[in-house]
């Protein structure tokens, strides 16, 4: 379990690691992370699931290794691998491709895949401490990919420094990532977080988007003074003036915005991250799909989490409520959690994705990328909301 100090993975820059069986991945996870963080074996194909490894890399910050099954893997089992793998590219933001022998066909087919996805790609020739004829393997490696191995021993550690320096000069335009509240809140403004306390929240404790935006706001050394819904006239009195700006929970999208001041801007943490995760435009641009649902649409409705569904819950109970009773009883409404979303997305109407508090900006762009290729609107879930309560033109 991750300690409450520590950056959230989904705001860690992700580095994958891809390559055949026994080529040294997970070698060199251990290499670069100075811990026994993956399974090493002889036996081709001992990883199985991506195994993900925080770390903290100097020059770049908190970042993740992900350590991938062999894309060579054969058989049923290895079908299901290597399947997994591919999840692990879309959301990688820089990926280590380890080379290994001379046929480096499927090596430099999963490149070009990577930097079809805008993937920035290290090639890595490992094992130079075993491999008699290491240089020619790099010279053909050269001439093959257009671009020059590093040569690494992950046993002898030599290569690592290489690696790293690379990966700092590798490091996405947007890697330095803008502030969730950035375009919405200036520095020293005075906010007032509306929270409702609900189920979804474990006891005790907030939900991430919450945490997140309020660390982003003290770090802007806002004033912030939070409530829940049914005190924010108690909390609006207490202030000497109005907030500079409101930011609710979406659910109650409609009673803040009655009750708000006119000075007030507003928004919600789920309209933040639509445009601290993903495309902010788009999702606005594809929430006015709804005017033409009907009963006979289809619509997709994506969490980042999964969890056992709870009364009220925002995306298998309120969400569909909402479209429902604006479309009719029987649009078709299906529900994808965690990573399980569809490649073929032609069947949907609109897909309506959470904040994806818990995805990388990488994987949530990788999405929108696919529902923008097969014309399919794709929206979020606190635009969606602010459209059907007819104030989307109105919120930050």
């Amino acid at each position: 379990m991750s300690s409450l100090n520590e950056t959230p993975r989904s705001d860690r820059l992700h580095i994958g690691i891809f390559g055949k069986r026994n080529s040294g991945k997970s070698s060199l996870v251990n290499a670069l992370t100075g811990q026994e963080a993956a399974l090493v074996s002889q036996v081709p194909g001992t990883t199985t699931d991506p195994v993900y490894k925080p770390m903290e890399i100097h020059g770049i910050g908190p970042v993740v290794f992900i350590d991938t099954a062999g894309f060579d893997d054969e058989g049923e089992l290895g079908e299901q691998r290597v399947k997994k793998t591919k999840e692990a590219l879309e959301k990688t933001d820089i990926a280590l491709m380890v080379l290994s022998g001379d046929d480096m066909e499927q090596e430099l087919k999963w490149t070009e895949q990577l930097k079809k996805n805008h993937t920035p790609v290290l090639l890595i020739m490992n094992k130079c401490d075993l491999i008699p004829d290491c240089k020619r393997l790099i010279n053909r490696a050269e001439k093959l990919f257009q671009q020059t191995p590093i040569a690494v021993s992950a046993k002898e550690k030599t290569g690592i420094d290489e690696i790293r320096a690379e990966l700092i000069r590798k490091l996405p335009e947007d890697y330095d990532a803008k502030s969730i509240t950035e375009g919405v809140v200036q520095p020293g403004d005075t906010v007032l977080l509306i929270m409702p306390q609900d189920i979804q929240a474990p006891k005790g404790r907030l939900i991430l988007p919450q945490v997140q935006t309020i660390r982003d706001l003290l770090d802007k050394k806002c004033v912030v003074m939070s409530c829940t819904a049914d005190k924010m006239e108690e909390a609006l009195a207490a202030l000497a003036a109005p907030p500079d700006v409101i930011i609710t929970d979406s659910q109650v999208f409609k009673a803040v915005y009655e009750k708000k001041p006119e000075k007030s801007r507003l928004t919600s943490f789920s309209v933040l991250f639509a445009a601290h995760k993903g495309d902010i435009t788009y999702y606005r641009e594809s929430a006015s799909a709804i005017d033409n649902l009907t009963e006979n649409s289809r619509v997709l409705i994506a969490e980042a989490c999964t969890h056992a569904p709870l009364s009220e819950d925002i995306g298998r109970v309120k969400i569909p409520r909402l479209l429902r009773k604006r479309v009719g009883e029987k649009l078709t409404i299906d529900l994808a959690a965690g990573q399980d979303f569809p490649e073929d997305l032609t069947s949907y109407d609109l897909v309506i994705q959470c904040g994806a508090c818990m995805f990388n900006r990488k994987y949530v762009l990788s999405r929108i990328e696919k529902a923008r290729s097969q014309n399919v609107p794709m929206s979020n879930y606190g635009v969606v909301i602010a459209y059907l309560n007819g104030i989307l033109d109105k919120i930050g």
